[in-house]
């Protein structure tokens, strides 16, 4: 006996409903952490097993967020090495740091519950894709005088990775205006040892190639 043929609009309408669901998750979780599943699904206009189809519970759902998240930082990641090739380590770092930005600002939330839901590794395994691109540029700029070697790269990324958690949280709480990432960028120079006014310069003129606010008293 044949198996039924599962049409295509139906894919694409349980493909939509995903999305949305994963949308309004996104909303509706920065304004509410613990925001019930069936509060989402109206916010979501889907019925509750519509969403519980996609999402058999928060973990599941906060989960799927983690997973977005870490492809969207893939992507920043490899969209910002294929414009940079030919750049000094300290542009790069700036170029990665305004890159990723969008990515966690969009997600700093799901940060705090993923630490708390899912667990800290898993939030580790989101952030790799950055703290890697981070650690290479780091190596490269050590290398060619750029940045000074007084920690191991690896140990400046890390330290880097949670200043700027600490930033995407102060602008979640309201103590930091969202400026697009040009403070952050300024700071992760600034802690590589790269000078202040090097720094300002250089975030200066990347923040122009990707539209961004200038530096903060540039």
């Amino acid at each position: 006996m044949s198996k039924p043929v599962v049409r295509e609009p139906l894919r694409r309408n349980s493909r939509a409903n995903r999305a949305r669901i994963l949308a309004t998750a996104r909303r509706e979780l920065g304004r509410n952490p613990d925001v019930t599943l069936e509060e989402l699904a109206r916010a979501a206009g889907v019925v509750r097993r519509t969403l519980f189809g996609h999402f058999p519970g928060r973990a599941a759902l906060l989960e799927a967020l983690a997973e977005e998240a870490s492809e969207t930082l893939r992507s920043a990641v490899a969209a910002c090495a294929e414009r940079t090739r030919a750049q000094s380590a300290e542009r790069v770092l700036a170029h990665l740091m305004f890159s990723m930005w969008p990515a966690g600002d969009r997600y700093r939330l799901l940060l705090a519950l993923a630490k708390r839901d899912l667990g800290a590794e898993r939030v580790a395994e989101v952030l790799a894709p950055a703290r890697e691109a981070i650690t290479a540029v780091l190596e490269r700029g050590q290398q060619d005088g750029v940045f000074p070697a007084h920690l191991p790269a690896a140990v400046l990324s890390a330290g880097l990775e949670a200043m700027t958690v600490a930033v995407l949280e102060a602008v979640n709480t309201g103590a930091l205006e969202d400026d697009g990432g040009t403070r952050v960028t300024i700071a992760t120079l600034i802690a590589a040892g790269v000078s202040e006014e090097r720094s300002r310069a250089v975030v200066g003129e990347v923040a122009s190639d990707v539209a961004v606010e200038p530096p903060v008293g540039g």
